[in-house]
């Protein structure tokens, strides 16, 4: 069985975990209702993408 020669620092051990953060999404705006998107997806509001309708959406 692999058995490490030395102990992992600290140090080490938490600059490998430095890339282990989550983020928050990234939003943009729609241009068409100014409502929250994800960018390159289809707006959940109005359903327009690059300034055409996509998706119709029901208005409640």
């Amino acid at each position: 069985m692999a058995v490490p020669k030395r102990k992992t620092s600290k140090s080490r051990r938490d600059k490998r975990r430095s890339h282990d953060a989550l983020r928050a999404p990234a939003t943009s705006t729609c241009p068409q209702c100014g409502a929250p998107k994800a960018p390159h997806r289809v707006c959940a509001s109005c359903g327009s993408y690059k300034g055409r309708t996509i998706v119709a959406v029901a208005d409640e």
